[in-house]
């Protein structure tokens, strides 16, 4: 049992050893446990993802009040729920465009942001008891259809972060010791696309919003980070909590190429968008094991230009507790001409 958990660490570690970057990758002791913690709570995962998306369907499903639904434990039809779905998600950048004060208590993220319509079901669970972990805070943002935040809409999504942080104070971003915070650079209160709920009992929370766009060298994601022990002030933004996680989330290329078609995504035609696949942030994350991309289904059951709904559930380890701010927003993926 020992080598088979030791051969994908070795060679992941490999690959690490390739790939310097400005903060500490996990070693393979740290590596080696979050695989078998992965593998331990795989069958949680399956059965809590099941059982949300069933309710999910039941809500979204008309009824002459005469159908009786039952939720139970047997293997669904539908294949897209897979039980590894990052059930172990590793310390990532927050982004440049994080902005606490403009993080709302609410659910419904959207304003006047026009899109594909996009629902977020996002699960929690302890990695220490394979258990839902109930009442912690999900705080989410992410970009509009064309690349801009809410906040910084005065930024141009089209130009990379590093060259906007120049042009704005003269000095180059610190490649040694990340970004740090660059919330001077706000230039509005708006709030759009950003929001915070707490999880329920079963561990779950959700969001209504829209499908994000992209900017610039980044693939399409979500910002997502996990408080715990946390209150809200009497604006409804966070006011303390413990920052236990800190994730992307992305989403399979073919569902992203055919939402990018629909106005007003298929406007933004001013940079290339990047795949997944050669998302810096994206393959850091699966280094450590993470599945960071949504499991995902068009939300009318039929076509995903119509609206999106996606799940994952993010392995939280509540003792951990991380800011994210040290890590490099947009890391590098090495290529095969790379060497340690």
């Amino acid at each position: 049992m020992k080598s088979v958990l030791l051969a994908p660490v070795l060679f992941l570690a490999s690959i690490i050893e390739a790939h310097p970057g400005p903060h500490a990758q996990p070693d393979p002791v740290h590596l080696a446990r979050r695989g078998a913690l992965a593998k331990r709570c795989s069958d949680s995962v399956g059965l809590m993802k099941r059982n949300r998306h069933a309710m999910r369907r039941r809500d979204l499903s008309p009824s002459d009040g005469t159908t009786t639904y039952t939720i139970t434990a047997d293997a669904p039809n539908y294949d897209f729920l897979k039980n590894d779905t990052c059930i172990l998600t590793p310390e990532t950048s927050t982004g440049p465009y994080v902005y606490p004060r403009s993080q709302i208590l609410r659910q419904d993220l959207v304003e006047d942001q026009l899109g594909v319509p996009f629902v977020m079901d996002i699960g929690l669970m302890d990695i220490h008891t394979c258990e839902p972990l109930e009442n912690a805070l999900v705080d989410v943002w992410h970009c509009n259809a064309t690349g801009s935040y809410s906040s910084f809409t005065g930024l141009d999504p089209d130009i990379s972060f590093p060259d906007q942080y120049l042009e704005s104070t003269g000095e180059e971003i610190d490649a040694e010791n990340g970004m740090g915070d660059v919330s001077f650079l706000a230039t509005d209160n708006t709030t759009w696309l950003r929001g915070m709920w707490p999880t329920d009992k079963n561990g779950v929370t959700s969001f209504t919003s829209i499908f994000p766009g992209f900017y610039t060298n980044r693939a399409i994601h979500v910002h997502v980070q996990v408080h715990t022990n946390w209150s809200i002030t009497s604006n409804g933004t966070i006011g303390a909590g413990s920052t236990v996680n800190t994730a992307q989330l992305f989403f399979d290329e073919d569902v992203a190429a055919e939402v990018m078609t629909v106005p007003p995504y298929a406007s933004h035609t001013q940079i290339a968008r990047k795949p997944v696949a050669e998302d810096g942030v994206y393959f850091e994350e699966s280094l450590t094991g993470a599945m960071a991309i949504m499991d995902t289904e068009p939300l009318d059951g039929q076509d995903y230009k119509n609206g999106v709904l996606g799940y994952i559930t993010l392995g939280v380890d509540t003792t951990a507790i991380h800011d994210g701010t040290t890590e490099d927003p947009n890391p590098p993926i090495p290529t095969s001409g790379d060497s340690a």
